[in-house]
């Protein structure tokens, strides 16, 4: 950057505070490359920003940042919810080094009960809450929900089989022989005694467990009175099941709410927020969240809890109360915009009674292990990226790497795959799919060469970062087209490797080809620089495969009528309705698709010359 463009960008600090309002807003700090590097939010503008300037820091990370500050941008709001809206969402989107980033926005999954058929079913849900019934959650993994449905299982004999498996059986099937299931498919239960087991697993469900257990021990002294024996002991059996899940909770009053208890901590500069869900006086599962954070230490911790809070609820259920590991400066002000969102109160608050201690500790434990593992992990994977530098003779760790494949069926909608790897773990929000056309089918050296081109001349154009490491799974072929593609584009600086399958396609066998080594490299089967090599490959190659299967799913579902103009879903469904089949309406004279109605002469023509040829 010159001198004069630099100048633009000094930045008198008490010129700026002395004109800088009092109101709530968002604040915008960037450094002298006018790069943007922290967003924050404050309830007065003037008295938060100030508070940079002048006082000493403790925190590291506080400390590096204010000293990079060239140029501060304000926002200003007439809410402090609004200001905590805008920080969110400029964090999302712009990304800036210095803020707690969290990437979290896959959907949670629920337990659904179709209470809306004969015999309702327990199933897994992801997605729209579109059909009829009761859904219960959120659960923090699909994991959480699995080991419901196979503890429900053990207890009420309540199905889960698709629907339309139920609807096609003729015999009762495994579920029902090791007396997980009460046969309704093939009528061994009848639909009284089968809403029965419903009514109870919702109960469960709801958090009535207490109230579960006392109606089965009710039945069960009355079936003993009845000397039913054998029904007597099976509510005995479902009994003690409930009281084994019951006795793996912390919580098990009746009547609890929903509550989320989050707590954080921090360990060689990496923290850990795990988040634990109970619902209805239930543990539904835990997860463990490592943000992308620079110089994250003790004193951090609250700042890091805060922006997981506003990053994670802005788009995913709130419960009633959430206990958290440390109490934040912004807790009022996240508390009131959590109500407003939900539009009922939330309560955030700390452990101060022995049983949210627990609850606090039992977080914070699960945290630690979390955490210990993702760090030897981390480390493990680094060792990895090294020990590839050496393989190949690289003058720096390839820290950034991207991996490209290809896949089609027999020529048909090949789509190539571009996966991206960042200090050895997938960057999988960075991964990138190109559809290929124009080639001919099969030939999948035009293939790699189009994905190169498209991608590397995109990056050049638009000056970001590019790879340390270019990797192509092929052999001598596909490394010639990727050598080709970078030198018209002047990237030929850039590390490139090609990876080609060894005798017999086993893995372990593999050869790698460079530009400055075509007789290949012969790793050791258990070397971890070759780990690497086939974690990345695969990866591609699982990514292309996905791609791929997703572009010809498409292709089999795609009518031709969609194709022409002026025939819209109305007129698509008339002509097939009327003539029972795309077959038929090809085969039409225009006098015979005229007779549809709806469809005018000049339109009948349209269609019958799209298929036929105009004259």
């Amino acid at each position: 950057m010159s001198d004069q463009f630099k100048d633009q960008f000094k930045f008198d600090v008490s010129a700026f505070l002395a004109n800088l309002t009092e109101r709530p807003g968002v604040y915008q700090m960037h450094n002298d490359q006018d790069e943007l590097i922290y967003v924050g939010k404050a309830k007065n503008l003037k008295r938060r920003v100030s508070s940079y300037f002048v006082k000493n820091h403790d925190a590291i990370k506080t400390q590096a940042m204010v000293a990079q500050v060239a140029r501060i941008t304000v926002t200003v709001t007439d809410t402090e919810s609004e200001a905590l809206i805008l920080e969110n969402t400029l964090i999302k989107r712009l990304n800036p080094r210095y803020n707690v980033l969290f990437r979290d926005d896959k959907s949670y999954p629920y337990l659904f009960v179709s209470t809306g058929k004969d015999y309702p079913a327990l199933s897994f849900h992801r997605g729209a809450k579109r059909r009829v019934g009761r859904y219960f959650g959120p659960f923090p993994n699909a994991g959480a929900v699995h080991q419901t449905l196979q503890s429900l299982q053990k207890i009420f004999p309540v199905r889960q089989c698709a629907e339309s498996v139920f609807k096609h059986r003729s015999r009762p099937c495994l579920q029902y022989q090791i007396k997980r299931c009460s046969g309704p498919c093939v009528g061994l239960v009848s639909q009284q005694d089968y809403a029965e087991d419903v009514r109870l697993t919702l109960m469960f469900l709801e958090g009535k467990s207490f109230d579960v257990i006392e109606e089965l021990g009710q039945q069960m002294q009355a079936a003993s009175d009845d000397l039913s024996f054998e029904k007597a002991a099976l509510l005995r059996d479902r009994i003690s099941a409930l009281r084994t899940i019951q006795s793996q909770h912390l919580i098990n009053q009746p009547g609890s709410q929903d509550l989320d208890v989050i707590a954080v901590q921090v360990r060689n500069h990496q923290a850990c927020v795990t988040l634990m869900m109970y619902r209805g006086g239930h543990l539904w599962g835990g997860e463990n969240y490592f943000p992308k954070f620079k110089y994250a230490d003790e004193q951090t911790l609250a700042e890091t809890l805060s922006a997981f809070i506003s990053q994670h609820y802005d788009g995913h259920p709130i419960p009633k109360t959430l206990l958290t590991s440390h109490e934040m400066n912004e807790q009022a002000w996240l508390q009131e915009w959590l109500s407003q969102k939900k539009q009922q109160a939330v309560t955030i608050k700390q452990a101060s009674q022995a049983t949210s201690k627990g609850l606090v500790q039992l977080a914070l434990s699960n945290g630690e292990a979390a955490l210990k593992q993702h760090l030897s992990q981390k480390a493990s994977q680094w060792d990895r990226v090294i020990a590839l530098q050496d393989a190949l003779n690289l003058a720096q760790p390839p820290k950034y790497m991207e991996c490209f494949d290809i896949s089609h069926t027999m020529g048909e909608q090949t789509v190539a795959s571009c996966v991206v790897f960042i200090d050895g773990v997938p960057s999988s929000q960075a991964y990138r799919k190109f559809n290929i056309s124009g080639i001919t089918g099969g030939d999948d050296y035009a293939a790699m060469h189009q994905a190169l081109t498209r991608r590397y001349s995109r990056l050049k154009t638009e000056q970001q970062p590019l790879p340390d490491l270019v990797i192509v799974d092929g052999g001598k072929g596909q490394l010639t087209q990727a050598i080709a593609v970078l030198r018209e584009l002047e990237l030929d600086q850039l590390p490139l490797v090609s990876v080609a399958k060894g005798e017999g396609r086993k893995a372990g066998l593999e050869i790698l080809y460079t530009p400055h080594n075509l007789e290949g490299i012969d790793l050791e089967a258990d070397d971890i620089a070759l780990h690497l090599i086939n974690h990345i490959r695969d990866e591609a190659h699982r990514f292309a495969i996905t791609g791929h299967r997703q572009r010809r799913q498409k292709a089999q579902t795609h009518s031709q009528l969609e194709d022409i103009p002026g025939v819209g879903p109305k007129t698509r469904k008339l002509l097939l309705t009327h003539f029972g089949g795309l077959a038929q309406v090809k085969d039409a004279a225009a006098s015979e698709l005229a007779k549809v109605k709806g469809i005018s002469p000049n339109l009948a023509q349209k269609i019958y010359d799209f298929f036929h040829g105009e004259l």
